[in-house]
């Protein structure tokens, strides 16, 4: 069975716990970040739990992302199949990966508030499987399904929260993905063995908003799969233990894209003129965040084995 972490706020400090059934057992280790939690080994995590009690009710516990600083977010952008083709791509004739990052200060507790700045007019969600990567690199590598779990410790819940209005006529990625609170991770951080890997192709996702489903896929319709993303990316990034990959949203966003052919006929507009046009267009969609929206996104495998928990977020705005 996969070992399941959690970290929840414990005065003015955190504390790790292990999940089983619903219940949170604290554990008794010296770690203040992720990469000294898995540094430990499954085995010692599960011989640390405190006392021998029946743990405390997760619900009544504020939790915290698993993921904690430093650590590196590395993404990929359209990556399941119907999201490809709403794109305007054909995921058969694609031969390499859009990779991206995100800012350490985006990552945000599972359970809380979306923080969206006032500027910010089309806020949107993205869920991803995450991978929580445990071993310290250098160099380009070659990864295969039989040594992935030497790369790959864990998974979690991901939401790549997204300034469209900054990311698409600025062409900036990381701005428009960083403000704070963009990423929320977790709450549960899932240990996987070697044999458990073949669930990073089994996963079903879910993102609703106010009740509403947005997006539902399965990590089944992953393009690029974590082995050849991973050797990939490793031609351009070192890897450390806490590092996390979001491994591409399925289709739903807000964004709507517009036709090639209104592309095209808008390439001949001057540039100001250009985002305009886009901004209106999407200012149209309803399914853009507005504050008070509340988001819920879950994963887990139909077998039941696989329960990364729920992420729960209200949109609140932040600041100018």
């Amino acid at each position: 069975m996969p070992t399941n972490i959690v970290r929840f706020e414990a005065g003015v400090n955190s504390k790790w716990g292990l999940l089983r059934k619903g219940r949170v057992h604290e554990l008794d280790i010296p770690c203040t970040t992720t990469a000294e939690l898995l540094s430990l080994g499954v085995e010692t995590i599960h011989q640390s739990v405190v006392g021998g009690g029946s743990g405390v009710d997760i619900e009544k516990l504020k939790l915290l992302s698993p993921v904690t600083a430093p650590a590196k977010v590395l993404c990929q952008g359209a990556n399941y199949r119907q999201h490809m083709i709403d794109s305007g791509m054909d995921p058969d004739e694609k031969t390499y990966n859009m990779f991206f990052t995100k800012s350490t200060a985006s990552i945000t507790a599972p359970v809380g508030v979306i923080s969206k700045p006032k500027f910010v007019r089309l806020l949107d969600y993205e869920i991803e499987l995450t991978l929580v990567l445990g071993k310290k690199t250098n160099g380009a590598l070659k990864i295969n399904r039989e040594n992935l779990h030497e790369y790959v410790a864990g998974i979690c819940i991901g939401n790549d929260v997204s300034a469209r209005d900054v990311q698409i006529p600025q062409m900036q990625f990381h701005k428009g993905k960083s403000y704070r609170t963009f990423c929320p991770l977790g709450p549960v951080l899932c240990l996987l063995s070697k044999n458990e890997m073949h669930y990073l192709d089994e996963l079903q996702l879910q993102l609703t908003v106010n009740g509403e489903v947005r997006q539902q896929d399965s990590t089944a319709n992953l393009v690029f799969k974590p082995a050849d993303t991973l050797e990939e990316y490793s031609q351009i990034h070192d890897f450390e233990p806490g590092d996390v990959l979001l491994t591409g949203t399925p289709s739903g966003c807000a964004l709507g894209l517009p036709s090639p052919t209104l592309v095209k006929v808008s390439g001949l507009l001057p540039e100001a003129k250009r985002w305009e046009l886009f901004l209106k267009m999407q200012l149209k969609r309803p399914q853009y965040l507005s504050v008070g929206d509340k988001i819920e996104s879950t994963i887990k495998s139909s077998d039941g084995v696989i329960d990364l928990g729920r992420q729960q977020h209200v949109v609140e705005c932040a600041y100018d």
